[in-house]
């Protein structure tokens, strides 16, 4: 198949002693308990309780209630051999209006958590924003809202300073461009706004409250270390035309280096047409130093490519959507100040999800961001495919889902010649541990390594869950 990797490639690859192999959930996607324990309304508690938004019309209130069945869980990704859980702690359960004192039965599930997965030798690995806001800061302007960098900021310290002691791995976002864009510019995410003005904003206050975090962090905590949950995927110019390849490049300073390169440089990258509107993003003198909090290692999901044109000739704006992979091909540029169109190619097989199998996007990205950024330790932070395999009744409920196995074997061996040519890749989340609920998408996507079933909560190792453990066990593919 077009961008196929050789089997011999497969049975070949190897992944180095010490790394690390994990999974990763966020917290609306997989908690429920959605008004318990003093926790407050998010935006999407907000969104899912508005008819009309989610396919289904369903919910997280309840989702695969790891709020309560979070030991069964950790016990599974022990059993498949899992050293690092990537988790999301819910802004609203810490502070339910988003200021002031912590809640601390909020504070004490987490530490419970962070516990269980210590005593089950598995990292705890913390993104403290995985898209759940309190919907009471929403009410104050949200994102566009430059206040809530400092408040962003108080709460890291919180999560630090009871945390800390335990947890030394802490990014503060979970795919910033995407909260933003989908929030704010495109309207298809909470809180459903469509102004490029308010979107340009929110990243500015978003890159703002990740240097502040970063500070708030290490201030709380001597053992913290901060990186990153960025989304990323490998921009290809549609043409060798000498325009398509700048958008390509402006793709990339937007979506999959903008924020990296305000940690680590204290500026943005060029992925504007002409000079960065800072008077529309609410740029102050001074902010370059806020911005500035170098990473203490690089992490991004990989899930697959782009194609990318320009479209400085074009006058329309605006994208189509499909689940956390955001944008198809659209009649005009996809905003006023990149001026690109980006499309989701299908040259390669599509998953059920309809995200293209593109694997040797993991290599070439791996590699563009090792060589630009100085070779930082890099951490996966999630990768994944959506298949719908269920139990099979004449196989005793095994989930033969063999479609999955084989997009990890590809794209894994993509990812171990990365590392054979110097990348520092030390770390790799599945996308996900459990079947949960996908955003806009509900419940008809499944991601998991864990077949759940959302009725009675039952889980089941799925025949890729199986097959990623003894990986896990191996540091090889051909297992």
């Amino acid at each position: 198949m077009p961008g196929s990797v050789p089997e011999p490639e497969i049975q070949g690859a190897r992944f180095p002693d010490g790394f690390i192999w994990g999974a990763a959930t966020a917290s609306y996607q997989v908690e429920g308990a959605w008004n318990e324990d003093g926790k407050g309304e998010s935006i999407w508690d907000r969104f899912t309780h508005t008819p009309g938004k989610v396919r289904g019309g369903v919910t997280g209130d309840v989702a695969c209630d790891q709020y309560h069945l979070y030991p069964q869980d950790i016990a599974l990704a022990k059993h498949l051999n899992l050293k690092s859980y990537r988790f999301s702690i819910s802004w609203p359960r810490i502070q339910p209006t988003g200021i002031g004192a912590p809640n601390m039965k909020g504070i004490d599930h987490y530490s419970r958590l962070a516990d269980t997965l210590l005593e089950a030798g598995i990292r705890p690995w913390c993104t403290m924003y995985h898209w759940d806001l309190p919907q009471a800061l929403e009410d104050r302007g949200g994102w566009p809202n430059r206040d809530l960098a400092g408040y962003f900021a108080e709460y890291a310290g919180i999560l630090a300073k009871h945390l800390g002691d335990r947890i030394t791995v802490w990014a503060p976002f979970n795919m910033p461009w995407a909260i933003a864009y989908m929030g704010y510019a495109a309207g298809a995410f909470p809180p459903c706004r469509t102004s490029f003005a308010d979107f340009l904003k929110a990243i500015h206050t978003l890159a703002l409250a990740q240097g502040e975090a970063h500070r708030s962090v290490k201030a709380a905590s001597s053992h913290a270390t901060v990186g990153s949950a960025y989304e990323m995927a490998p921009a290809y110019p549609k043409t060798d035309s000498e325009g398509d390849r700048a958008a390509a490049a402006r793709y990339h300073a937007m979506n999959n280096v903008f924020f990296l390169e305000a940690a680590m440089k204290g500026r943005y990258p060029k992925a504007f047409v002409g000079e960065p509107p800072y008077d529309v993003m609410g740029f102050k003198a001074g902010d370059e130093k806020i911005l500035y909090a170098p990473l203490d290692w690089v992490g991004f999901h990989f899930y697959t490519r782009r194609i990318v044109s320009d479209a400085s000739n074009t006058h329309s704006f605006g994208g189509s959507f499909s689940g956390t992979e955001i944008e198809s091909d659209s009649a005009g540029a996809r905003d006023p100040y990149t001026q690109i169109r980006a499309a989701m190619p299908t040259e390669g097989p599509l998953t059920e999800s309809g995200l293209e199998i593109w694997p040797r996007g993991i290599y070439d990205l791996v590699t563009q961001i090792s060589k630009e950024y100085d070779h930082p330790i890099i951490e996966i932070t999630e990768s994944g495919c959506g298949y719908l395999d269920a139990p099979y009744d004449k196989e005793n409920g095994r989930i033969p889902d063999t479609r999955r196995i084989q997009w990890y074997r590809q794209v894994l061996a993509e990812l171990a010649r990365a590392i054979a040519d110097g990348a520092r890749v030390r770390a790799y989340h599945a996308w996900s541990l459990l079947d949960n609920f996908q955003w806009a998408e509900g419940y008809t996507e499944r991601y998991g390594l864990i077949y759940t079933d959302f009725r009675s909560q039952k889980r089941t190792i799925k025949d890729s869950g199986h097959w990623y453990s003894r990986v896990a066990a191996s540091n090889r593919l051909d297992v």
